[in-house]
């Protein structure tokens, strides 16, 4: 009997353990969640204005954009926003995100900038998991990589010199991480090819399509 007494407090007790601990997991979980959307958004914006200065467009670039369901941009089936910036009215470069499903360790999320004239605007890293101190150079405050894409012009798929130059490409690879450049090459090539295919859609000078969809791939 006092064994089956003992048994008995002693499952009621790990019971107990498991609610409370189960409960603190996913109490984190939705705070982190919180947090971490907060923290990308922050990034977002802060990343949207190195590639388009605020003080060279005249309108807000948060707030001037599109839905776009573009799957193979991002690989989710829900619509993206794209960001619009504007002068005189006209939208002179559009900001496409983009994920590259290819990083060495998993997804790199990205954001592409692309003028009016299809040249890149710039491209920044909001998110990855690549390695520190190889593929980590994605990130501007580890490597001026990124700036590589300035101005750059990606004539399509006959444009060979569009890959890194260990490819026999344009672009630098990193000592010792050849797979995380060529992972951020090949998305911005998608973004751009994106781009070329919704051109007229993304340059719509209507500022009341905020939810309306561009285009599908």
């Amino acid at each position: 009997m006092e064994m089956l007494t003992a048994i008995r407090n002693s499952a009621l007790g790990l019971s107990i353990f498991a609610v409370i601990t189960s409960g603190a997991i996913a109490l984190t979980q939705v705070s982190t969640k919180a947090q971490i959307d907060i923290n990308e958004r922050e990034a977002r914006a802060k990343a949207l204005y190195e590639i388009v200065p605020k003080e060279s467009i005249d309108n807000n670039l948060l707030e001037d954009t599109i839905a776009i369901d573009a799957p193979t941009l991002t690989a989710s089936t829900q619509p993206i926003e794209v960001f619009r910036a504007r002068r005189d009215g006209q939208v002179v470069t559009v900001i496409i995100p983009v994920t590259a499903p290819d990083g060495y360790t998993g997804n790199i999320n990205m954001i592409v900038g692309i003028n009016a004239d299809e040249s890149v605007a710039g491209v920044r890293v909001l998110a990855h998991k690549e390695t520190p101190g190889l593929g980590d150079k994605v990130e501007l405050k580890k490597s001026s990589w990124l700036h590589g894409f300035d101005g750059q012009r990606y004539e399509g798929d006959d444009d060979p010199s569009w890959a890194v130059k260990k490819d026999g490409g344009r672009f630098d690879q990193f000592t010792g991480a050849t797979i995380t450049p060529r992972a951020v090459v090949n998305a911005t090539a998608r973004a751009i090819h994106y781009f070329r295919e919704h051109k007229t859609a993304l340059l719509e000078t209507r500022s009341d399509i905020h939810s309306e969809t561009a285009g599908t791939e």
